[in-house]
């Protein structure tokens, strides 16, 4: 699919990602990355003894793994000019080493700023078996066609500094 920029994107549009399976390699390296060795995601035994039964991924994984699905559309490369927020996440039901997540991302909103759009989509997580998992309001800053095709840049640069320090 072609980039979509602010013009493009009308409320009620749907786009659905691929899936991504969720190994154990992504919940050890989220784990490093993050900071975050709760034992409910790395130690099985501990997590057995829980009410998920055994480990589940971090939320924050599962999140940032549907935005990298959301390039994976090719609606949003070079479109997308920055993360604006997320409103009203909710993490619906666990998530598995082996699950496949994909999402359904509905447009539910637009304003436009001086760069470029704000568009709201709203994000529904489902697994393998089509049970919802997560649900989110992201919010993107999408460029404007006619400012990302002008031969004028977006941002300039500072003045070079005057050498003396």
């Amino acid at each position: 699919m072609n980039p979509l920029y602010y013009e493009d994107l009308e409320v009620g549009m749907v786009f659905e990602t691929p899936g991504r399976t969720i190994t154990e390699a992504d919940i050890i390296n989220f784990a490093g990355v993050s900071g975050d060795f709760y034992s409910i995601h790395t130690d099985e035994e501990f997590s057995r003894k829980t009410i998920f039964g055994g480990r589940v991924a971090h939320g924050l994984l599962t999140v940032s793994i549907v935005t990298g699905l959301w390039f994976r559309t090719g609606i949003f490369e070079p479109s997308l000019i920055a993360f604006y927020g997320i409103d009203n996440l909710r993490f619906i039901r666990p998530v598995r080493i082996g699950d496949t997540v994909r999402a359904r991302l509905t447009v539910i909103d637009k304003r436009k700023k001086d760069l470029g759009g704000i568009v709201t989509f709203k994000n529904e997580v489902y697994n393998q078996r089509g049970e919802l998992v997560l649900v989110f309001n992201a919010l993107l800053l999408i460029s404007y066609w006619e400012k990302s095709h002008s031969n004028s840049p977006s941002f300039e640069a500072p003045p070079p500094s005057s050498g003396s320090h």
